[in-house]
């Protein structure tokens, strides 16, 4: 069973789900639920975790919802909200349950990470069984600390182990703080960082050393990967096989540390499996 957790979609009929002005779009027919489907069958990829497109979409979360609505065999959604907006707990209890999403990703609002919008988010997360995604920069780590350490009860995905750079190797203090970050049992890292990190060309190795160091604090029962779809428009340099193959082939992961990082860990946390 294989689970990509990092997905984001895009609809052609921009009339029915309307884009943000200067919207980061790919080309036509790219990112598309029908392409996504086709990239899963051909990869033996079982489930996918669907991430709201801020970059096309914003706070608009009509086509996450939908599409995980409507694609719930297979799919479940990971919305954007508004740290700053009022209403945003609430729309998030709509959406887990009308609309098969199950968790909220959270980004840095004005005032920072640690910011009485994002507790609430947190709290209500924790209140409708949602996965808060959060999704932040290396400056902003120890704002989340204080998060998880104020609700140890809601489980936490680091979108992206807050991009470290591959350049900094271990000493990267993406790296190094994701690592401090293990302490805190709710925590799971996002391993998506493999190729958009690289300063390579596949199999991407300068990332490899830093892939490892967090897999080791947090063990397979707490990493997960994503591909973050679609590969042509967020990768360029990889496809979506190839992005796969890392994890699959190219990090040398045992048997078990493969079932964790590809499939099981991610089934627990969002597909209750």
């Amino acid at each position: 069973m294989i689970v990509d957790t990092h997905a984001h979609i895009y609809h052609g009929n921009e009339v029915k789900y309307p884009m943000k002005d200067e919207p980061f779009r790919p080309i036509s027919g790219v990112g598309t639920i029908e392409h996504l489907r086709r990239e899963a069958q051909e990869n033996g990829v079982d489930r996918v975790v669907l991430v709201q497109t801020g970059s096309a979409y914003r706070w608009d979360n009509r086509l996450l919802a939908d599409t995980a609505r409507d694609n719930a065999a297979w799919t479940v959604g990971v919305c954007t909200l508004d740290p700053a907006g009022d209403d945003s707990p609430d729309e998030l209890a709509r959406l887990v349950a009308g609309y098969n999403v199950k968790g909220v990703r959270v980004e840095v609002g004005p005032s920072g990470y640690d910011q009485p919008g994002a507790e609430a988010l947190w709290r209500r997360a924790g209140e409708v069984g949602a996965v808060i995604c959060a999704h932040l920069q290396r400056d902003y780590l120890g704002e989340l600390a204080a998060l998880l350490a104020r609700f140890p009860q809601v489980p936490v995905v680091l979108d992206h182990c807050a991009y470290p750079r591959a350049a900094d190797g271990l000493a990267d203090e993406a790296v190094r703080q994701t690592v401090a970050l293990a302490r805190f049992e709710q925590l799971v890292a996002k391993l998506t960082f493999a190729v958009t990190s690289s300063e390579r060309e596949y199999p991407f190795a300068d990332t490899h050393a830093q892939l490892r160091e967090i897999l080791a604090a947090y063990g397979p029962e707490r990493c997960i990967w994503g591909s973050d779809f679609p590969c042509e428009h967020w990768l360029k340099k990889s496809t979506y096989a190839q992005h796969l193959a890392v994890f699959a082939e190219e990090l040398g992961l045992g048997v078990e540390e493969k079932a964790g990082v590809l499939g099981g860990t991610a089934l627990r946390l969002f597909f209750g499996a």
